[in-house]
């Protein structure tokens, strides 16, 4: 079954898998395939499953629909081929291995200066149980460099000190104002 693949960053190895006769693509939730992309249109694409083929049209998008850098309205999908919408570049995969042309055969056409992605790379996140037992320790001479020093503030201890002294004369005012507010009353 073909799959389209996402390659912008972002959105890297987003996947959907084309499996029925008509697929909506767009910006908007009501599509079949959302791509939240402000590049793509509302409604921005449909693609056919005619047998076995997949025919790509463009809605009237604002910024077009490409094959391999090529814009169209209304093509047949190849896999390998590199599809955009907008600014969101797929790629068609058909979850067949790609196999290398023979030496004998005739070569192949130039490829764009983009980077062809041949297909979905799994990424490891986290730490293995091993590098936990091991413990991971700082890499040497991080205690000592001096980028990680503690630094002192004397600028915080300046205004903490300043900070009491004017506490203390408003303080000083305000009782010299009641001894003055109480003599005047008597």
């Amino acid at each position: 079954m073909a799959k389209l693949v996402i390659l912008n960053q972002g959105m890297t190895g987003r996947t959907f898998e084309v499996n029925v006769e008509r697929t909506t693509v767009g910006r908007i939730e009501e599509n079949t395939f959302q791509i939240a992309d402000a590049s793509v249109s509302s409604r921005h694409a449909e693609i056919l499953l005619r047998g076995s083929e997949l025919v790509i049209k463009d809605l009237n998008s604002t910024n077009g629909t490409f094959i391999n850098g090529e814009k169209i309205s209304e093509s047949v999908l190849q896999p390998g081929q590199t599809l955009k919408f907008g600014q969101v570049e797929l790629k068609i995969d058909d979850g067949k291995p790609v196999s290398a042309p023979a030496s004998s055969a005739a070569p192949a056409p130039a490829l764009s200066p983009k980077k062809q992605v041949e297909g979905t790379m799994v990424i490891p996140r986290g730490v293995s149980l091993e590098q936990l037992e091991q413990g991971g320790g700082r890499p040497p001479g991080f205690e000592t460099n001096p980028a990680f020093s503690k630094k002192t503030n004397q600028t915080n201890k300046y205004f903490i000190i300043i900070g009491v002294v004017v506490g203390l004369v408003i303080i000083g005012l305000i009782i010299f104002a009641l001894k003055q507010a109480s003599g005047a009353a008597k």
